[in-house]
C-alpha cells in the first residue's frame, strides 16, 4: 500500500466502522475453533495490525504477523503489537507444518502470483490447521481504495473458486459479506471517480453519526451474511481447513 494509506488506516482501524464490525466478525469464527490460549497463528499481510489487535484481545499468546512493507511493521511496533516479520507471502519465511491458524484478509489481490500464495499459506499450516481468508470482489466496485491499496485484483465467483481449488483444502464456510451497503459503496465509488475527489483514504470520508450507522449495518450484515448467502458482496469469506 501507498504510505497515505497505511497512516490513514493506523489512525483509524481502532474505532471505524468497517475494521471494527469485520474483526466481530473474524473473532466469531475463530472462537468456534476452540483453540487454546498457547495455539500457534500467523496474521499475513499485517498492514497496521488490526487482525493482531484483534488475536491479542482474545488472549492468544503465541502471536507472529508477517508483512513485506517496512511501514506496516514500524505502524505494529509503535502500537506495542506482537512482533511481525519482513517478508513474503509466496515464500513465507517458516517451516512446513508450523501454524494452527493463518489469518489472511485481503491479502491475495496484493500479489501477481497468487495461487503459490495460497500453496504456501497451506504449506505453513499444521494438518487440521485453519485458513481464514478473504479477498475483495468485483471489478465494478474498483475505486479509491484499490487504488491506494495497489491492489491487482478484485476477483469475481469463478476466480476465487479457482483459485482455492488450487490448494487442496476443506471448505469449512464461505459466503460474501458486506451485501446490504454493495449499492452504496458502489455508488460512491463511482462519484469518487467522476469528481476526482481526494483523500487518503476512503475511510477518511466519515464522520461520528455515520460512524456509528454504518457499524450497526455491517454487523447486522456479517450475522445474517453466512446464513442467507447472498448472491453478491463487497467482499467474500473462507473458512478453510488443510
Amino acid at each position: 500500500m501507498k504510505l497515505e494509506a497505511y497512516e490513514a488506516e493506523a489512525a483509524l482501524e481502532q474505532d471505524h466502522w468497517w475494521f471494527v464490525a469485520r474483526r466481530s466478525f473474524f473473532q466469531a469464527y475463530i472462537s468456534r475453533l476452540n483453540l487454546p490460549e498457547t495455539a500457534k497463528i500467523l496474521d499475513i499481510g499485517t498492514s497496521t495490525g488490526t487482525n493482531l489487535r484483534m488475536l491479542v484481545d482474545m488472549g492468544f499468546s503465541n502471536i507472529q504477523g508477517l508483512d513485506f512493507s517496512e511501514h506496516a511493521i514500524a505502524f505494529c511496533h509503535a502500537k506495542g503489537l506482537p512482533a511481525v516479520t519482513k517478508g513474503d507471502i509466496c515464500a513465507v519465511p517458516f517451516e512446513n507444518d508450523s501454524f494452527d491458524l493463518v489469518v489472511a484478509t485481503d491479502i491475495l489481490e496484493h500479489v501477481d502470483d497468487d495461487k503459490t500464495a495460497l500453496k504456501e499459506i497451506y504449506r505453513i499450516l499444521k494438518p487440521g490447521g485453519h485458513a481464514l481468508i478473504t479477498v475483495p470482489m468485483f471489478m465494478s466496485l474498483w475505486g479509491l481504495q484499490d487504488d491506494i491499496s495497489l491492489h491487482k485484483r478484485r476477483y469475481n465467483k469463478s476466480e476465487i473458486t479457482n483459485l482455492i481449488k488450487a490448494a487442496p483444502f476443506s471448505v469449512q464456510v464461505e459466503c460474501f459479506f458486506n451485501f446490504i451497503l454493495f449499492i452504496p459503496i458502489w455508488s460512491a465509488r463511482k462519484i469518487i471517480r467522476f469528481f476526482n475527489i481526494q483523500a487518503k483514504s476512503e475511510n477518511n470520508i466519515n464522520n461520528a453519526f455515520i460512524n456509528r450507522c454504518l457499524k450497526v449495518i455491517f454487523e447486522l450484515d456479517t450475522k445474517i451474511a453466512p446464513i442467507i448467502k447472498p448472491p453478491f458482496g463487497v467482499s467474500y469469506f473462507y473458512l478453510l481447513q488443510k
